[in-house]
């Protein structure tokens, strides 16, 4: 996952042309690679890039060929843009989407909880711990998606247990509305 700040606001339909314009105009960049996709921030200034892969060694093996024109091509057609690190994130579970749904999302939300030191037992207690809240929530429709008002996270033990974690440090909510979706083949 790649966040791109632009110094321009509301980047997401020209900046996301100009990224469909320059993935179409070459080939597919690795056999690993899935999907790859770009979410316009709600701030009106990032884009979130989200690629899937068949695994980490697929990943590893693109990322070692090194950049290609294909990135070029993106940095002339969008100036001023601003590319953070890359993240690689390993999916723990997903949740809400019913076996068969097709629907697509109209909304993206990045949830990040920072902990003191790194402790993979306790990350995934902490998304367990989320989702028992989430199930619990009588502000949780079916479809997982909040009601204006008291929504998700509205005051309960569960919910503060879930914001009270030990050893959590700090965290934050970003949403994102999806700009372009690609996929191999």
């Amino acid at each position: 996952m790649t966040v791109h700040f632009t110094d321009r606001p509301d980047p997401a339909r020209a900046d996301a042309d100009a990224i469909r314009k320059a993935w179409e105009s070459r080939e597919w960049p690795h056999p690993g690679l899935l999907s790859y996709s770009v979410h316009a921030g709600e701030d009106g200034t990032t884009l979130l890039h989200y690629s899937q892969w068949t695994g980490e060694q697929a990943h590893q093996d693109f990322v070692r060929q090194g950049p290609d024109a294909r990135d070029a091509g993106i940095d002339a057609a969008v100036p001023g843009i601003e590319s953070l690190a890359p993240h690689t994130y390993e999916l723990y579970r997903s949740g809400f989407r019913a076996e068969g749904d097709t629907r697509e999302p109209g909304c993206v939300v990045i949830v990040e909880a920072e902990f003191a030191g790194p402790d993979p037992a306790r990350q995934r207690d902490w998304v367990d711990t989320v989702f028992e809240a989430l199930g619990e929530d009588p502000h949780t429709p079916a479809d997982g998606i909040a009601a204006p008002g008291e929504g998700v996270g509205s005051p309960s033990p569960l919910w503060e247990r879930v914001q009270k974690y030990p050893g959590m440090t700090g965290g934050g909510v970003n949403r994102y509305t999806p700009a372009l979706s690609m996929k191999a083949g």
